[in-house]
């Protein structure tokens, strides 16, 4: 059986929809029109809900997804692009995209790509900086940067090394070539296939089997496999997480009570573990 779904708005955006649902967020593109392309102001929009998600504590896990049957996301909007990236309504040319990329990789929630259609170019790259990606069988995966006069080098060819090998992806590179849901999902570029009037359905029914892991262990395996790739900017968010686990601990608060209270701390009741 699969749950009855009742989305409600958080937020309202021009170029986004923003829902919520017994602890599930949903950033979902909507500009179908140009197949879910996102422009300066859509990234933005975006930053801005990742963000609220962040500080909510009842948001325990977010789905990203597309508008409609046809698109997950066909990256950015050439018709805003200009010399050095993408025009905003400032007229400052941008590639925020990157940011939001990274508050994909830094949210320490679970963030699962719900793809429901062409998925390509950046829109590509944003299914792969996702945690997970649930498909439906209609869908579309492609780089077409060399196409386009375009190329992402950072998580769109290193992390997508990491999921299908430097050989398949410098083909998807070089070609262009488009896959199909189950030509991804061979290649490990996806984690499952359902038909598309099952997409949302099997999708929540994952995020509610994760809700029920605990929240910390969550938290510490993405930042522990995000750490490898992230360098030291990965590492500081894993120590800054052990930090927080070690606060949590008597030890920890053993050392602010003293200083608080102007003594020596008493460590030597705590165990020392082997």
């Amino acid at each position: 059986m699969y749950p009855k779904i009742n989305w409600n708005y958080i937020k309202k955006y021009e170029d986004i929809n923003f829902y919520f649902w017994k602890g599930i967020s949903k950033i979902e593109i909507n500009r179908p029109k140009c197949h879910n392309a996102f422009r300066v102001e859509t990234v933005k929009e975006m930053i801005d809900a990742i963000d609220i998600c962040r500080d909510r504590r009842d948001v325990d896990i977010l789905i990203i997804t597309g508008s409609g049957k046809k698109s997950f996301c066909s990256g950015g909007d050439q018709n805003q692009r200009g010399l050095g990236g993408y025009l905003g309504k400032d007229g400052i040319p941008r590639l925020n995209i990157l940011d939001f990329y990274k508050k994909i990789r830094e949210i320490p929630k679970p963030v699962i790509a719900m793809v429901n259609g062409f998925s390509i170019g950046g829109g590509h790259v944003l299914h792969v900086v996702c945690d997970l990606t649930i498909s439906s069988n209609n869908a579309v995966f492609s780089q077409v940067g060399p196409k386009v006069g375009s190329f992402d080098g950072g998580f769109g060819a290193s992390y997508l090394a990491r999921h299908i090998g430097q050989k398949k992806t410098r083909e998807m590179w070089f070609l262009c070539k488009k896959y199909s849901a189950n030509e991804a999902l061979k290649m490990g570029l996806i984690n499952k296939v359902v038909p598309q009037n099952k997409l949302e359905k099997t999708t929540i029914k994952w995020c509610q089997l994760i809700q029920k892991r605990s929240p910390m262990s969550l938290r510490m395996i993405k930042r522990c496999l995000n750490a490898e790739l992230d360098g030291q900017h990965g590492l500081m968010q894993l120590a800054g997480d052990a930090t927080l686990m070690f606060y949590l601990m008597e030890e920890s608060q053993e050392g602010k009570k003293a200083f608080l209270e102007k003594r020596e701390p008493n460590f030597k009741k705590f165990t020392k573990f082997l």
